[in-house]
């Protein structure tokens, strides 16, 4: 697992570099993120070409867990990214825990790489990897990663504290502000966006090459007892119509995959390209993503919007957060410019006064999801800075953040059409 004390340490610049790098070398590298997180897993597909599977104690039961972990079987080295600070989770516990990264590795037997900002400081650095490795004895610090190392002597002096705590260094990664990815408000600019996207990885990977020890890193790796056997992953319908495009894009490999074991066929569709779904769908899946950025070109894809429309009279229709705003009757952008949407739902959302709105959730239905019958407990994250403007319509589900304090965000529902900033990750165990 690479891991670090707190976000913004490193993490993302050498787990994509070390997966290109290791799949250069030949080396079949199974990666996974910890945490919910739609953007860095698909870096880490762009990265080694192989779907990247989320890992979440508080969200996912054991099973589940110990099936996706076992996705590495065919691999010769799972590389996990951890999320924040390695032991950082919520206070209470959901499915199987609180969702740190620490508990993932603690739970598979992985050993933990700690990638260290070491900016400001030198032997100093060797109390933070120190506690760490004493914190917990049942989560190993097999080594460090050293970055943003400022010279030669800077490095010198940060290896020594190291080497008199007792902690192997794996490399030193000298300050590198051409390697840093874009961002914009819910995180990094996606994978696909980036017209440069092979040149960025590709440098990442010499980055990684030329500064850090790959085969003393390879031989550390440990661990890997998993089930591979699968739970039944319950679809809320079989014919599902999945909106699919740079507005859609927030969907979990894990869901799509037991989806599809479980005998659902997915349709995908394009509303960017103004495509409606599928006219024999039994439900229209509109996942999140980035819908406020192309609100004008919605509006405007009338084939797209008739036949979701058409849809919704007959079958469900249901939206994911960006999903959820398109459902609605307006939605305004971050210039106050507001933009009509399907109108199928009450409801209107603004970015022009951005709050963040981040957590866990769990949510009980108050009426049917397609097949997923009312009380049912779905557990999942919310992460949007969108507001509510207006939310007129009967809630979709009692909701909850991982303290059990009630939130606002219930989703809402009307006829066959539901929707809410909720993104489904688990069902409960």
């Amino acid at each position: 697992m690479i891991a670090a004390p707190a976000s913004g340490s490193g993490k993302t610049t050498v787990m994509l570099g070390l997966l290109r790098a290791l799949a250069e070398e030949g080396v079949t590298v199974q990666p996974f993120k910890s945490g919910p997180d739609y953007i860095d897993p698909a870096f880490h597909r762009a990265a080694c070409g192989r779907d990247s599977y989320n890992l979440d104690g508080w969200a996912m039961p054991g099973a589940l867990l110990d099936s996706l972990a076992a996705r590495a079987a065919d691999a010769e080295l799972a590389l996990a990214e951890a999320s924040m600070g390695l032991f950082d989770g919520v206070a209470s516990p959901g499915q199987s825990g609180t969702g740190a990264g620490a508990e993932i590795a603690r739970r598979f037997g992985w050993p933990v790489v700690l990638v260290l900002d070491v900016s400001g400081q030198a032997q100093s650095a060797a109390a933070t990897a120190l506690g760490f490795a004493t914190l917990d004895p049942e989560v190993r610090i097999a080594g460090v990663i050293l970055n943003h190392v400022a010279s030669a002597r800077h490095e010198r002096l940060a290896r020594a504290g190291m080497a008199a705590a007792g902690i192997t260094v794996l490399g030193a990664l000298p300050r590198a502000p051409a390697l840093r990815l874009p961002e914009r408000h819910l995180g990094l600019v996606q994978a696909d966006e980036h017209a440069d996207l092979e040149k960025r990885i590709a440098a990442h990977s010499a980055f990684v090459r030329a500064h850090l020890d790959l085969t003393a890193l390879r031989v550390l790796a440990a661990g890997g007892h998993a089930n591979a056997a699968s739970p039944r992953i319950d679809p809320p319908a079989q014919r599902i119509a999945l909106a699919q495009d740079a507005a859609f894009s927030f969907t979990y490999p894990h869901l799509l995959g037991g989806w599809r074991a479980a005998g659902a066929t997915l349709l995908p569709f394009s509303p960017l390209a103004d495509e409606p779904p599928d006219s024999d769908a039994d439900l229209v899946w509109l996942p999140g993503g980035y819908p406020e950025l192309h609100a004008g070109r919605i509006a405007a894809n009338e084939r797209f919007l008739a036949g979701l429309r058409a849809h919704a009279e007959t079958r469900p229709v249901h939206g994911e957060c960006g999903g959820y705003m398109v459902l609605g009757e307006a939605l305004v952008d971050a210039d106050g410019t507001p933009h009509r949407m399907a109108g199928l739902l009450g409801l209107v959302t603004s970015y022009a006064t951005r709050r963040l709105h981040l957590g866990y959730r769990r949510a009980t239905l108050a009426r049917r999801l397609g097949a997923l019958a009312p009380d049912t407990t779905l557990f999942g994250h919310e992460f949007h800075y969108s507001s509510i403007v207006a939310q007129p319509d009967p809630a979709l589900a009692a909701v909850t953040d991982a303290d059990g304090v009630a939130v606002a965000e219930t989703g809402s529902a009307r006829g066959h059409v539901s929707g809410s900033f909720f993104h489904l990750i688990a069902a409960a165990g």
